[in-house]
């Protein structure tokens, strides 16, 4: 029985170093990686923003917004200066909002924007509904063999309960948010999106409503849709390197499909 379990074990450890040789063959490497190849030619990928594009949560995010700026002592903003920083990471918005304020205060705002908007989620109190058009147009778009994803400087908890919320979680392929990646518009949570669904960026569209979506493609190299049901101009938007501007869910779908 000894002997007969030793050969055992040697047959199984034979076959796992032939396994070892296999996997490290430069064939089956180059397999691999021409498969890989195959599948980003054939992937078609439209990332969406999130605030101002698939959802109206302009409200909220003023109301967090004026909170934190009061328990951080710094004087309340105007909404529209507020809904123009919509779509940047929580300090770099706060940078925008008040650049002469100390570091300390700014960072105390950021913390205490997160805890407002936490707390009116967690109570029931955050509104954020699709825009019209906008849950037809992604279960379109995926019944057609698009991946979709996300990129928004929501923080990842904020994305993933907005998602949630409206039941489309399962129609993304990826999601990307502020917590893990330099705010728009450096192109990182795009270029994180392309890789994560082995797309191209020439088989692929960013779709959003402030020019730090548009810029955000630009430097991926990938074309971007405007829509006009957000928070930026329409005019903003083709002059940042839009191909086009949509104003309804229908249109949004033409222009994907280029």
């Amino acid at each position: 029985m000894a002997a007969h379990g030793e050969a055992v074990a040697e047959e199984v450890a034979g076959r796992a170093r032939h396994h070892r040789r296999a996997t490290r063959s430069p064939w089956l490497a180059r397999a691999r990686a021409i498969d890989a190849g195959a599948r980003r030619v054939s992937v078609r990928l439209a990332v969406f923003d999130c605030d101002g594009t698939l959802v109206d949560g302009q409200g909220a995010v003023c109301e967090a917004m004026e909170t934190a700026f009061a328990e951080a002592g710094l004087p309340t903003p105007d909404r529209h200066d507020i809904r123009q920083i919509v779509g940047l990471s929580l300090p770099m918005a706060l940078r925008h909002l008040v650049p002469d304020a100390p570091a300390e205060q700014r960072a105390h705002a950021v913390e205490a924007y997160k805890t407002a908007f936490r707390s009116a989620r967690e109570a029931g109190q955050v509104s954020e509904p699709l825009y019209p058009g906008i849950a037809d147009l992604l279960r379109e778009l995926k019944a057609d063999g698009w991946a979709l994803a996300v990129a928004t400087g929501k923080s990842d908890r904020g994305l993933r309960a907005c998602v949630a919320t409206h039941g489309l979680t399962d129609l993304f392929d990826s999601l990307q948010a502020a917590d893990f990646h330099p705010s728009k518009p450096a192109p990182e949570m795009l270029l994180a999106a392309l890789d994560e669904c082995l797309a191209e960026p020439a088989n692929s569209v960013m779709i959003g409503d402030t020019i730090y979506d548009i810029e955000m493609a630009a430097a991926a190299g990938v074309r971007s849709i405007g829509v006009g049901w957000g928070y930026h101009p329409p005019d903003t938007l083709l002059s940042a390197g839009a191909v086009g501007v949509a104003n309804t869910a229908a249109e949004l779908r033409t222009m994907i499909d280029g």
